[in-house]
């Protein structure tokens, strides 16, 4: 019989997992040996922090990012075949939203290996509930394009999206170029179209704001090097 597959949430910046990690889920966390991860060595760290007595050198850790292989994913639930349980996480958040994780969940399910989702924090999730656009229709388009141009197209298409069907849009970008993105949502979007900013979601310099981007414009709040989610929409 096939182990499951437990996709693992992490933290979005608090340090204390009892925040948003379910209790009855820690020891079945912290007893499996197989895990699959973007990066080990943080993963490592994150596993230590649900529990300092955790054995790390017993545990057998599979890197899933950007840069593996797809060959060789397949060959990450060979653990879960042969009968032992598997752990997913992701760099932060949830496993399998904004990250390669979805692939291994779905080679998981033509294995009729059970896949359970334990209960995390999600920013994408957490910035639509705070924004106070249409929760009901919504659109998470990930990562922007790199170039400004297209880039600029997205946003006014995007733009278009929620003045033609009132759809909440919600994207995010790499921390650092997080100042790029804002210059080009202030040239490329109209003054009094709605902009929420969610900034540090969890954490004590957490900020989630909607204003017309003309406000947005005046302010200019510098979001170099914080996750931050960004969000259009109809208040």
């Amino acid at each position: 019989m096939a182990g499951n597959l437990y996709l693992v949430p992490n933290s979005l910046g608090s340090n204390d997992t009892d925040d948003f990690l379910p209790a009855n889920f820690k020891p079945v966390i912290t007893g499996l040996r197989y895990f699959v991860v973007e990066n080990t060595r943080n993963a490592r760290r994150y596993l230590k922090s649900i529990d300092q007595q955790i054995d790390i050198d017993a545990i057998t850790f599979y890197e899933l990012n950007k840069r593996t292989d797809a060959a060789i994913v397949p060959k990450f639930l060979q653990p879960a075949m042969e009968g032992n349980h598997l752990g997913m996480i992701s760099e932060a958040g949830l496993p399998g939203v904004a990250d390669p994780g979805a692939s291994l969940v779905s080679l998981a399910h033509q294995k009729q290996i059970r896949v359970i989702p334990i209960t995390g924090p999600s920013s994408m999730f957490l910035a639509l509930m705070g924004s106070g656009f249409n929760g009901q229709q919504f659109r998470f388009s990930g990562y922007l394009p790199v170039q400004r141009n297209e880039r600029i197209h997205a946003i006014r298409q995007l733009e278009r999206l929620t003045e033609k069907k009132n759809e909440t849009q919600i994207f995010m970008e790499t921390p650092y170029r997080n100042n790029a993105l804002l210059a080009d949502l202030y040239s490329a979007c109209k003054e009094h179209t709605m902009l929420c900013i969610a900034v540090d979601l969890t954490m004590e310099t957490e900020m989630i704001r909607t204003a017309p981007v003309g406000w947005w414009q005046k302010k200019k709040p510098d979001l170099h090097k914080r996750p931050a989610v960004f969000l259009l929409g109809n208040t």
